[in-house]
């Protein structure tokens, strides 16, 4: 495997070329002042008057009507919510865009499950930051970056990997290492490591374990502190170095816990459900499912989601965050 860098990559690879940022969120907002930075011609599509409008505009980036800031483009970049999609190709990008742009996703969804369907003449690319789009922009701003996976669907100019690359080291893509991928490789684990790990799997261990220390009979402020709370210095533990970084720093008691009662948590079983949200998504049934979710208004969404904000630990912990001055500072906001 090849992990490109800034090195590899010519500094004109898209030199000329204008790239309007279709979504001014997390992704958006950081990837437009990041090529903004770099020094390439940078449009915002928002609807004027819009969050986005504002945001840009304060952040000094130009902006346009998004079917006025498409026709200008050589370069397109798709970075709303992956159910906004198709709507906005088919009434916006596709009728808009000239012979010979490039559409560039940040999350291969809409291509690999054939929400949206390119023109035959256009370059379909894919750049995808590993981390939120705060993240993105603070190390581009610290003259750092963050890795990034790139990948090539449809190449009708020839151009398709130039722009890709360049487009990446426009962002800080290629500083923090830049990995070619497929559009299906980067959809299937990404929604594999949100489901069975980051986000799915990970709040479920939480509330499950406090729900087990309370229902023993012990104080909720204290069960939050041993699920939740210290939950972060671990993950900082084996962001900065591994599993073999937090056996460093962790007692030699706790060492014996992790890898004697570890195996007890994650067994067999729960290897086998991974396994099937894996099908799930390789076979498109996760996506059929969440469209048709969507479609539908998103009733059990809702239902779910309400549901998460109302366990207990989110009273208690909000109560304990309170005292916690080192975390009342301004939150970025979401995609």
């Amino acid at each position: 495997m090849t992990i490109y860098t800034n090195d590899d990559i010519r500094p004109g690879a898209i030199a000329g070329q204008r790239i309007a940022i279709i979504g001014y969120g997390s992704q958006g907002r950081a990837h437009a002042q990041n090529l903004r930075d770099s020094g390439f011609d940078v449009v915002a599509g928002v609807r004027e008057g819009g969050k986005g409008w504002t945001h840009a505009r304060a952040d000094g980036i130009a902006t346009a009507e998004p079917a006025e800031a498409v026709r200008g483009a050589d370069i397109i970049a798709m970075l709303t919510p992956d159910m906004a999609q198709a709507e906005i190709w088919t009434e916006t990008v596709e009728p808009n865009a000239k012979p010979g742009a490039a559409i560039l996703f940040a999350h291969g969804f809409s291509i690999l499950y054939e929400r949206v369907t390119p023109r035959a003449d256009m370059d379909v690319i894919l750049v995808a930051p590993k981390g939120p789009g705060d993240l993105v922009r603070r190390e581009y701003a610290r003259g750092r970056g963050v890795p990034a996976l790139f990948a090539i669907h449809q190449d009708a100019t020839g151009k398709a990997r130039n722009r890709a690359m360049g487009y990446a080291r426009g962002i800080g893509g290629a500083i923090g290492g830049l990995i070619e991928t497929s559009f299906r490789e980067e959809t299937e684990t990404d929604l594999f490591g949100e489901q069975a790990v980051l986000c799915g799997g990970a709040k479920e261990l939480v509330m499950s374990g406090f729900n087990t220390l309370v229902e023993a009979g012990y104080q909720p402020e204290v069960a939050y502190f041993e699920c939740m709370h210290e939950l972060k210095l671990i993950v900082d533990l084996f962001y900065e170095g591994g599993v073999s970084k937090m056996h460093e720093f962790i007692s030699e008691t706790a060492k014996y816990g992790a890898v004697a009662s570890g195996p007890r948590i994650i067994t067999d079983e729960t290897r086998e459900r991974m396994r099937d949200v894996l099908t799930d998504i390789q076979s498109g049934s996760f996506a059929r499912e969440w469209i048709a979710e969507n479609e539908a208004g998103k009733p059990k969404y809702q239902a779910w989601l309400e549901a998460d904000h109302a366990h207990p630990i989110e009273t208690v912990g909000a109560r304990m965050r309170e005292r916690m001055a080192w975390l009342q500072t301004a939150k970025p906001e979401a995609a």
